[in-house]
């Protein structure tokens, strides 16, 4: 992966910091990361898997 994906921010992080999820999309795929560890392992997703996984996590 190289280093000009744009990285955001979940829009459940908090102001103070904490536990921070952070993603970017790239070429079909869709990177997640720890934001406290940003050089760390990075898990990838297909679009389709992702998307099925957003929605269960917000109980659709």
């Amino acid at each position: 992966m190289n280093t000009g994906e744009s990285w955001r921010k979940s829009s459940y992080s908090g102001a103070e910091g904490g536990e921070c999820l952070e993603v970017a999309e790239t070429h079909g795929a869709v990177w997640v990361r720890d934001s406290k560890q940003p050089e760390e392992a990075k898990l990838s997703f297909g679009e389709a898997a992702w998307g099925d996984f957003v929605r269960m996590a917000a109980g659709r």
